[in-house]
């Protein structure tokens, strides 16, 4: 049974909740375009001599990330949204601790690239 149209479930929530939801969802959005960004710069702007690999070992799961990111984002708007018309609690989400695991493992194996470099 397909699920219905999210505009059909439950009441109208008070608009300010629903705006704010609305932002937290774009900022994901900003989130996940900055992700992109800073792939692209990593395999763009890393040194070619010797670095090439090495700066698609870092970019390319940035960019990774980044491209799903939206996608989860959008299913965590849709669950919030959904929760407030039908007056339910905020589901949990993992999200958070899935972005904050990538990005420091990423941050970590950008410096190990960088001091393996330099040595």
């Amino acid at each position: 049974m397909p699920r219905q149209p999210l505009h059909e479930v439950g009441e109208d929530p008070d608009y300010r909740f629903t705006y704010a939801n609305e932002r937290t969802f774009l900022s994901w959005i900003r989130t996940s375009l900055a992700l992109v960004a800073a792939g692209v710069a990593v395999i763009q702007l890393l040194p070619e001599d010797g670095g090439e690999v090495e700066s698609y070992i870092v970019g390319l799961p940035l960019i990774a990330l980044g491209t799903v990111l939206p996608v989860l984002s959008l299913r965590r708007w849709e669950q919030n949204e959904r929760a407030m018309r039908l007056s339910q609690p905020l589901p949990r989400t993992r999200l958070l601790t899935l972005l904050a695991w990538w990005v420091t493992a990423l941050a970590v194996l950008g410096a190990v690239v960088l001091f393996a470099g330099e040595a």
